[in-house]
């Protein structure tokens, strides 16, 4: 099963689910990613709209994008919002939803561990964003996948699904803004029940588009 298939398998539960990932990063993006008022924003991942709600709220224009087309209708339904823009994509190819700096504000939540070029997405977040912009990526913890943790679930009783996966160290996240030239203005890691004794869950970080 491809990361689309899995994915499109997954939405009809993944609200319901107990995922401490998913509602980790939820906290983690609205403590990070700059506030608005923005004028235009580009959610990449939107998923189920567990962020899209909290990001439309930011801005003038939001576009929602995944490659899930059965997790975006979840979100669809939920969020009628007609400054939501809801978009399917496949961001490791060019990105035909957006033209050049288009937006203030690049969020990408729980996605790069399931792409193995991030120079690819860095260059079109470049492109996309307005000089001065932000963009945020909140991603499983490095420390995590080391241990063997990646996104999973269970389509049925012992039946568990793994969508193809990559490890990116923390420099593999820093070199490929660096590349891009993006500043890096925040790094920071969260962890369950904000126990700093144990290992973090989510790796978040701030970069900003050089003028």
């Amino acid at each position: 099963m491809n990361i689309q298939q899995a994915y499109d398998a997954w939405a009809g539960s993944y609200d319901a689910m107990l995922n401490k990932t998913r509602d980790l990063e939820a906290r983690a993006i609205r403590a990070l990613a700059p506030a608005g008022p923005h004028a235009a924003a580009i959610e990449l991942g939107c998923g189920t709209g567990k962020n899209t709600e909290w990001l439309a709220a930011q801005v003038g224009q939001l576009t929602a994008v995944d490659f899930s087309a059965a997790m975006m209708e979840q979100a669809r339904r939920k969020l009628p919002q007609p400054h939501i823009r809801f978009q399917s994509a496949d961001i490791t190819q060019p990105w035909h939803f957006a033209p050049a700096a288009a937006a203030d504000l690049l969020t990408c939540s729980l996605v790069l561990e399931h792409i193995a070029n991030l120079d690819h997405v860095f260059a079109e977040a470049r492109r996309v964003l307005r000089p001065g912009g932000w963009f945020y990526l909140g991603e499983l913890h490095p420390f995590r996948q080391y241990q063997g943790s990646r996104a999973r679930f269970e389509i049925s009783p012992g039946s568990t699904v793994e969508p193809p996966a990559f490890v990116h160290h923390l420099s593999d996240f820093t070199e490929a803004a660096f590349r891009a030239h993006f500043q890096v203005r925040r790094v920071q890691e969260w962890f369950d029940d904000d126990d700093r004794n144990t290992m973090p869950r989510i790796l978040a970080c701030l970069f900003q588009k050089a003028d």
